[in-house]
């Protein structure tokens, strides 16, 4: 049990549980199945951050969030992420949080924790940003990936029907600057099955209101969500395939980065094979293992990012088709 301290901190810091509602956030509703999956999502999300908030060590936390059920737990690792670097940046909270939960059992979940981080992005001054130069030269990127996605989330009219893009990120890592905005477009991208409810066909119609140059990264991190999250059937999935046409590279790379997120922390679920068998043409084993076949090892020369032209080469040997900014 948290103390009376870890309770004030949950209390005092913790989102209402009824920002996650679509019907609050505004955004669309599918079906009643659709919407509940997506509301359980927020409400594990905010569970895992108040675990992390609340706790007085790394071990209470991790007992909070590994009783969450499977097909959520990597969201409550999110919010976990999220809380840890809330606390990091917070006065008078204790520095080393977002260490010691990738260090634990967060070690199987540093994706959706890295993401976590990004949120707490979209919540603090710049001036309390984390220092993402001290994380994984490779996995940084996601922070962005997650800053993007609290935007749409909870700036929807600017972000998302408005299209804005910051021209001049203030990105605190010290290496290409000009990938900023990709990255958040692919976090943007993976909002996007959240706002638009889980229905495909709204998704791609979003993304191509968008200007055209930013359509890869946008069905990446939609190829992500529909595979992590679910809330599709297996013709939903082909429609949104179809729809992404030239970016079906891209919709297959978000897939298996889901699934090798999934199956590293193992929490295969029966939606992440759907998926991956529509998007990638294989087995969510098969596009995890692409995933690990093509990660760079060791320093990457280049105008992109090592993060870029993994992303590049995962949907190159999946589809034939490259991704990533031309």
């Amino acid at each position: 049990m948290p103390s009376a301290l870890g309770r004030l901190r949950r209390r005092l810091l913790t989102p209402s549980v009824t920002q996650t509602l679509l019907e609050t956030r505004g955004f669309h509703r599918k079906t009643p199945e659709a919407q509940r999956l997506l509301e359980t999502i927020g409400a594990r999300f905010l569970e895992g951050y108040g675990h992390a908030v609340a706790a007085s060590t790394t071990d209470e936390a991790e007992r909070g969030l590994e009783a969450v059920p499977e097909r959520f737990r990597g969201f409550a690792y999110e919010g976990a992420g999220m809380g840890a670097a809330m606390r990091d940046a917070l006065p008078g909270l204790g520095r080393g949080h977002v260490d010691r939960l990738l260090a634990g059992r967060g070690a199987a979940h540093p994706y959706m924790i890295y993401v976590g981080i990004g949120w707490s992005m979209g919540r603090l001054p710049r001036r309390l940003w984390p220092d993402v130069d001290a994380l994984d030269p490779l996995l940084r990127w996601l922070v962005l990936d997650g800053y993007g996605f609290h935007q749409a989330y909870f700036r929807t009219e600017r972000y998302v029907r408005r299209q804005y893009r910051d021209p001049r990120f203030p990105w605190p890592a010290h290496d290409h600057p000009d990938y900023t905005g990709h990255a958040i477009d692919q976090g943007i991208g993976r909002a996007l099955w959240f706002v638009c409810g889980t229905d495909p066909d709204l998704v791609a119609t979003t993304i191509e209101k968008f200007p055209p140059s930013r359509h890869r990264d946008l069905y990446g991190g939609a190829g992500l969500a529909a595979t992590y999250a679910g809330g599709c059937d297996t013709a939903e999935l082909t429609a949104l395939r179809d729809r992404a046409g030239a970016h079906r590279g891209a919709l297959a790379q978000g897939s298996a980065f889901a699934a090798e997120a999934r199956l590293r922390a193992g929490l295969s679920v029966p939606h992440t094979a759907a998926a991956t068998r529509v998007f990638c043409a294989m087995e969510p084993e098969e596009a995890a293992a692409v995933t690990q076949d093509v990660r760079p090892d060791g320093a990457v020369t280049g105008p992109l990012p090592a993060y870029e032209q993994w992303r590049a080469a995962i949907a190159e040997r999946i589809t034939g088709i490259g991704t990533g900014p031309r």
